[in-house]
């Protein structure tokens, strides 16, 4: 072969080459994480040593520090103005009641007898021995907005309330866990002295015992001494318990009493400012919950000597490790828009980490023009994500566009009649006016593939596909670039249940 020969086809191969890597390196970083980074993430968050992330425990501490850790290691700083101790500002201390478990008593109704921990719950309360007539309020709820007051024309002083559960626009564990402490608040101004709520969410009542029975947590009213009316959740499904409670003139209500204690968890939160002098002031939320439910009978399902851990790698360990590449990748190269990222605690018991944030947000809610959220139960399609709200919140193209390039199709809104789109963090978002979707692991239905591992001892790292975690993060994170940079602001579809809130925040 002559030199002449061998010098063009050399002078080709390092164009070639050059090209190649010149493409490769005009990629956003995204393109670039490895799989043994996120790999080694969730090896850690949902390790044994962290005994489940339960909220106010250890396990969840150590899962903190990890991330704010990463957070300070990837170049994500502090919010600017939080001020919150521990770790440089990247805490948001969050403030918890933790009740211990369910005690004995009995709540009678004219000659029903129902007995504590099989057709009621004493969420709330301290020792109590009680007969007093029974005042039926529905929900227990004032709203001036929507003009209505279920307490109009009635005298429930030293007297028994009886409620429906959660409020008229929605029935979901999670709401009507939302909405106890103001039952509680508004009955004792009004002087009544205990709560009798009848349980109507869809959860199967054998459930609504296991999760809610043993000990538990509720956020903590930083101007109560923790005492309170007694509250109890029964069983409103009971076609007779419910008769008797809604036909009786007195009800007698005794209790052991929940014993409560103050702890504190955390809210993780760090801060990447956008690089277009204008854009730079909206921000693009991101969020995922980093707790789980704990050890043993904590968890609420089977468990032996063995192995009593519930890791929670699916949930959310996975969503978790979404936010870090994220944070690495996006610190790197920064988009137009500025990007919030908060790991939440304490979503399994009641979405409280997001609706304290929502409470008390780091940054103004008016300036974020989107919550991208990401949890799951698991997958059982490792070919799409699964988005609730992809079609409701203005960022289908967005969200599409980046999981085709990591090779994932898209699937909107699996298992409507689960209701998704309400039951995780995005919802506290969502009801301030924000549009807010959830990126979930890929799946179309609830079945045993789901199940199998859902809240499970056997939710392990080990289990997990970490090739599919890799793309699901590198979607997670090229679709929260392309949206921070497009430009205008993502909207709610005309007509949403939520659009009358986003025009409230936004005033538009």
């Amino acid at each position: 072969m002559k030199k002449s020969t061998l010098l063009l086809i050399s002078t080709s191969l390092l164009f070639n080459v050059s090209a190649f890597a010149q493409k490769k390196a005009a990629l956003p970083p995204e393109f670039n994480i490895k799989q043994s980074e996120t790999e080694a993430h969730i090896r850690f968050l949902a390790g044994d040593e962290l005994m489940g992330r339960r909220t106010g425990e250890q396990g969840n501490f150590v899962a903190a520090r990890y991330i704010a850790e990463q957070f300070r290691k990837s170049g994500v700083v502090p919010v600017p103005g939080n001020t919150a101790s521990g770790t440089s500002g990247y805490y948001q201390n969050v403030p918890f009641e933790k009740i211990g478990s369910n005690g004995a008593g009995e709540i009678i109704a004219d000659a029903e007898n129902l007995k504590s921990g099989e057709d009621w719950i004493l969420m709330n309360g301290e020792t109590t021995d009680l007969t007093a007539p029974l005042v039926y309020a529905s929900y227990g709820l004032e709203n001036s907005t929507k003009g209505w007051d279920d307490y109009k024309g009635l005298d429930v002083k030293g007297k028994i309330v009886l409620l429906q559960s959660g409020t008229p626009d929605v029935q979901t564990p999670s709401e009507i866990i939302a909405s106890s402490a103001e039952k509680r608040k508004i009955a004792a101004e009004k002087g009544a002295i205990a709560i009798i709520e009848l349980f109507n969410a869809p959860m199967p009542w054998n459930m609504v015992n296991r999760y809610f029975a043993g000990e538990r947590i509720a956020l903590a009213d930083s101007k109560s001494d923790l005492k309170s009316i007694p509250h109890a959740w029964v069983n409103g499904k009971e076609a007779k318990i419910t008769r008797a409670l809604r036909g009786a003139q007195n009800v007698t209500f005794k209790s052991s009493g929940r014993k409560s204690q103050l702890v504190n968890s955390y809210n993780v939160a760090g801060y990447i400012k956008g690089s277009d002098p204008v854009l730079k002031d909206e921000y693009v939320l991101l969020t995922a919950h980093y707790d789980h439910v704990g050890v043993g009978k904590q968890g609420g399902q089977p468990f032996t000597s063995e192995d009593s851990i519930f890791n929670g790698a699916r949930d959310n360990a996975f969503g978790t490790v979404a936010l870090l590449t994220a944070a690495e990748a996006l610190a790197k190269n920064p988009p137009k828009r500025s990007v919030l990222i908060v790991a939440l605690t304490a979503e399994e018991v009641g979405l409280l980490g997001s609706r304290y944030y929502a409470a008390h947000p780091l940054l103004p809610l008016n300036k974020c023009i989107l919550n991208l959220n990401s949890d799951g139960a698991g997958y059982n399609d490792t070919t799409i994500v699964s988005v609730m709200g992809l079609n409701r919140t203005g960022v289908k193209t967005e969200i599409e566009t980046a999981s085709k390039a990591f090779g994932l199709g898209v699937f909107a809104d699996p298992s409507p009649e689960q209701g998704l789109f309400d039951r995780s963090d995005n919802v506290n978002f969502a009801k301030e006016g924000i549009p807010a979707p959830t990126f979930t692991p890929g799946f179309k239905e609830f079945n045993g593939d789901i199940m199998k591992n859902y809240h499970q001892v056997s939710d392990n790292p080990e289990t997990v596909d970490f090739g599919y975690l890799l793309k699901f993060c590198q979607a997670y994170t090229y679709t929260v670039r392309l949206v921070a940079d497009r430009k205008t602001a993502p909207q709610w579809i005309a007509g949403d249940k939520y659009e009358a809130a986003a025009k409230k925040l936004y005033g538009k």
